[in-house]
């Protein structure tokens, strides 16, 4: 009995051992006036690991995956400590749109698609020269994808994930979108982005399609709608991971198979029951509840492709 409790004892103080090798930086790194906080975590045992740095997707999402309007899933935190455990560091930080602070700056006002990428390029030059990483990979998600497509083509990060990435150009997939619950709308989205081409505005909005062309958007619109995720990626020689998964409702694993058609050198990979926010789920409450509970569990097959990419 008593070698019985010591082994267990041996197996509890392992554990916390462990445990308490991953540590936590908070960095906030600047982009003129806009301040970007964020959260370093990595094994401070190790001399040398691989570093993840974390684009989000669209919307005023902070650095643990969760925004206002209902969305708490928290799946950038979980993320970040389901590689913690695999031995990658990982850096992730509030969106600029999620940082309250940046609303009373001046330039906030002119964010452009751009913007995004100055700030993932600023968190890259933050660490590159860092000892304590061995590499650097950008995991873009969502529209995060085509931004952190955009800042590895200078170079400087070893590897680049893209995870539920657009494959078309943004403008041709809100076309798709309002064409499928409506070839009407479909035509209307359709002229509306004709109009912001040829003319740089649009005079008369569609009220059913103003959440995406109110004025305030239209500067943001024109500075997003010059990229084309699959001509982008042709000019990246890092190695790729293209990654979707079949529940998601938002992108599809059409988008990632157009990205590996433009680059045949990615590794794609498509996860069974995987949705938007990364989870695994089985029915349609799960898909709900995914978006709403921060404890609903990720994708273990998407932990385990991540790290063989990360590691290879």
């Amino acid at each position: 009995m008593k070698t019985l409790v010591q082994f267990f004892i041996l197996i509890f103080i392992t554990i916390v051992s462990g445990q308490s090798d991953i540590t936590s930086e908070e960095i906030t790194l600047k982009n003129d006036s806009i301040i970007l906080p964020g959260t370093l975590t990595y094994n401070k045992s190790l001399e040398s690991q691989p570093l993840v740095i974390f684009v989000h997707g669209s919307g005023n999402i902070d650095r643990n995956g969760n925004q206002s309007g209902g969305i708490y899933a928290n799946y950038i935190k979980q993320l970040a400590d389901s590689l913690n455990q695999k031995n990658i560091a990982f850096y992730r930080y509030d969106k600029r749109t999620a940082t309250i602070a940046n609303y009373k700056i001046k330039s906030m006002r002119a964010t452009s698609f751009d913007s995004f990428i100055e700030d993932v390029t600023i968190a890259i030059n933050n660490f590159k020269d860092d000892n304590r990483f061995s590499s650097i990979t950008l995991i873009g998600h969502s529209q995060g994808s085509t931004v952190a497509m955009l800042a590895a083509q200078n170079g400087t990060v070893n590897k680049y994930i893209s995870l539920a990435g657009l494959g078309r150009k943004f403008e041709n997939f809100i076309i798709d979108e309002f064409t499928k619950a409506s070839p009407e709308f479909g035509d209307i989205a359709t002229n509306h982005f004709k109009e912001l081409h040829a003319t740089g505005e649009i005079k008369n909005v569609h009220p059913q399609l103003a959440h995406i062309f109110v004025k305030q958007n239209i500067a943001f619109l024109k500075s997003w709608m010059k990229y084309d995720p699959s001509e982008e990626i042709k000019k990246l020689n890092t190695p790729i991971l293209l990654v979707n998964g079949t529940k998601d409702i938002q992108v599809f694993p059409l988008d990632a198979q157009k990205l590996h058609e433009a680059n045949p050198n990615s590794e794609l990979v498509i996860i069974k029951d995987m949705n938007h926010v990364l989870k695994h789920i089985v029915s349609q409450e799960d898909q709900h509840n995914s978006y709403s509970s921060p404890d609903f569990p990720l994708s273990q097959e998407l932990i385990t492709t991540i790290t063989k990419f990360i590691k290879k």
